[in-house]
């Protein structure tokens, strides 16, 4: 019984007429005289036994509870006009159109997950995961994180960041670091009570070391946060590291005074300010120790290389109205030597800055290539240190920048010494 109730439900039977119904002339309700498109033909007699044939066609044949008749070689299905039985077969869903679904919801899964190129990582490292690179405060908020994907416009010859690049992210997490503090006020990287009192930040000394740069599509992660330096400074260190390995590349160490924006001379930090800064210093010494080394003085007469005709831009300004400080970097490697920036990359930097400049300035750059036998070079190691200074070029010549760098082969089996170096003023 149980087979044979599941065998009907899927391959339904007509059931049997009852004795004396009329069956003559009639195929499943549609009288023998009229084809399935509704036109008379002529009916024959095929024997002694009286069955009627219609001229050409042929009987009706059932294909799984569906009637359909074949008529001059064309499928005809009675279903047009009448719904075949319900069966389990018939009744399930479209598989085809889950299935589909199921698999364009893999597919946009699959793509997100290449994008994000996400990999084995360790626990620490999840944790530092900022794939907007929006920044965020970590560490009890103390120090401010950000990520920066090199691009193709911030490398140079070599295929490596510059180092203005670094510079400018630098700049950029500090003032992130401020505005997700909720300390920006309406000036740049200004407090709300150094905003009421014509106060900005600006910077005095810059430690930079670099012991790797990145390349272009490198992720690279910076960490900064502030501390307090002498009675009426500020220290600003940064920390900048490979996203996906952790290893540190630069470490840099600024300090940081007030100046008034009206009269353009330092201020002290007032007790309001204090109040609002104090309490994000972080109590660490700095990345880069400070050597107390003093720059000595350079002047154009004993320069090795001299760089004139220097004008700010409109857009080397800030919102001060004074040269951007990742600017003057710029200037001071516009007269270093040829031969050095093209065989030898920088490895280390120390800036002092002196005054500012604004739109109006002309200025000019020098350079002197030291370590001829006077102690302050290395070339038994084919290193190279420079001193550099920026300074105006009409009216006394007074000093914005001065500077020493130092620089390391670039590649391997390069010029070990410096002496190949022959003075000459541009």
């Amino acid at each position: 019984m149980v087979a044979t109730a599941a065998t009907a439900s899927l391959f339904p039977v007509s059931s049997p007429q009852p004795n004396g119904a009329k069956t003559s002339g009639k195929h499943g309700g549609v009288p023998d005289n009229l084809d399935v498109r509704g036109i008379k033909t002529k009916s024959v007699n095929s024997g002694s036994n009286g069955m009627q044939v219609k001229a050409n066609a042929q009987a009706p044949t059932e294909v799984n509870g569906s009637r359909v008749r074949l008529m001059n070689g064309i499928k005809n299905d009675d279903n047009l006009t009448s719904h075949a039985p319900r069966t389990f077969i018939n009744q399930l869903p479209d598989w085809s159109m889950l299935l589909a679904a199921i698999t364009t919801i893999f597919l946009a899964a699959e793509k997100q997950w290449m994008m994000l190129e996400w990999k084995t990582k360790r626990p620490d490292m999840l944790a530092d995961l900022d794939p907007f690179g929006l920044g965020r405060i970590v560490q009890d908020g103390l120090v401010f994180r950000q990520n920066f994907s090199i691009r193709s416009y911030e490398i140079g010859a070599d295929r490596t960041a510059s180092i203005e690049t670094l510079m400018n992210h630098f700049q950029e997490t500090a003032l992130n670091h401020v505005k997700t503090a909720g300390l920006l006020g309406d000036g740049f990287g200004s407090t709300p009570e150094m905003c009421k009192k014509n106060l900005f930040w600006v910077v005095t000394k810059m430690q930079v070391m670099v012991d790797r740069y990145p390349t272009w599509g490198d992720v690279v992660q910076v960490d900064t946060w502030v501390a307090p330096s002498g009675k009426n400074g500020m220290r600003r260190d940064w920390l900048l590291r490979d996203w996906k390995t952790g290893e540190i590349l630069t470490r840099a160490s600024s300090n940081w005074v007030m100046m008034n924006k009206e009269t353009r001379k330092l201020s002290k930090i007032p007790d309001e300010v204090r109040g609002e800064i104090e309490h994000y210093f972080v109590d660490a010494p700095p990345v880069v120790e400070d050597d107390n080394v003093k720059l000595p003085k350079l002047e154009e007469a004993k320069a090795d290389y001299v760089r004139t005709g220097l004008t700010p831009r409109w857009s080397d300004l800030d919102v001060n109205q004074h040269v951007n400080n990742v600017k003057y970097i710029g200037w001071i490697l516009e007269s270093a030597p040829k031969e050095v920036v093209e065989k030898y990359e920088l490895a280390s930097m120390t800036l002092e800055y002196r005054r500012e400049c604004r739109k109006d300035s002309e200025l000019k750059s020098l350079t002197s290539v030291l370590g001829n036998g006077n102690g302050i070079g290395d070339s038994g190691s084919g290193h190279v240190d420079c001193q550099h200074v920026l300074q105006f070029q009409g009216g006394g010549g007074g000093e914005i920048v001065k500077g020493r760098t130092g620089w390391r082969p670039r590649y391997e089996n390069q010029i070990k010494g410096i002496d190949v170096f022959s003075g000459g003023k541009a």
